[in-house]
């Protein structure tokens, strides 16, 4: 398995959650992105973390249109052999190679399964650093359109859905209170609730153009 580990970036070990810290020391590899904060913070972590075993120029990155599959065989048989932990800057679910990534080793090793786990994302550091309160909606954009939508204490998410459904969105997925005892996730071809809990978030895609 490969589970990429957020919250490297911008270089203070204070910011890794716990459970980080443990992926990070008991996997069998301990990969992370030739790039100067994650090197960094390597240094203040157990000797066996963060070891970078990519390419080193940090101008071509990790992104699978430049490396092709050079990095998906160099990881791969971390990944095949037991737990493979990767550490990445910012969350790997928000704007990430990490993502780009998995879908070239899925090509290539599909065998090899995935897993993420959660860090702090450039945009809430940012409200913090810069001390700006956020409230009501708000839209994060990489420089294009926007193809997803977020939805935050959403109440009758079936609703929701079908009022979205009118507007070309046709992936959704709901989690209802994530990371506690009665976390519930439904996605996929999953019905979606009339009602919801109030700690619930529902997520909207529309397809790919």
């Amino acid at each position: 398995m490969l589970v990429g580990v957020g919250g490297l970036g911008p270089g203070d070990p204070e910011l890794l959650t716990l459970r980080a810290v443990r992926l990070l020391g008991g996997g069998v590899g301990g990969l992370c992105p030739p790039r100067k904060p994650c090197l960094r913070l390597g240094k203040t972590l157990p000797p066996r973390c963060c070891r970078p075993q990519l390419p080193d120029d940090e101008r071509r990155g990790l992104h699978p249109n430049v490396h092709g599959g050079e990095n998906a065989d160099r990881i791969a048989p971390h990944a095949k052999d037991g737990l493979a932990v990767f550490g990445i800057i910012g969350d790997p679910n928000f704007y990430s190679t990490f993502s780009r990534l998995c879908e070239v080793i899925a090509t290539r090793y599909p065998e090899i399964t995935f897993a993420t786990e959660p860090g702090i994302s450039s945009i809430t550091a940012f409200a913090s650093v810069a001390n700006v309160p956020v409230a009501g909606g708000f839209l994060v954009s990489d420089g294009n359109g926007p193809e997803s939508r977020i939805f935050m204490k959403v109440r009758r998410p079936a609703a929701l859905a079908a009022s979205l459904s009118k507007e070309g969105y046709s992936e959704f997925v709901l989690v209802e209170r994530m990371f506690m005892p009665e976390q519930r996730v439904y996605q996929g071809g999953d019905e979606l609730p009339e009602k919801s809990d109030y700690f619930s978030i529902l997520f909207a895609r529309r397809p790919h153009a």
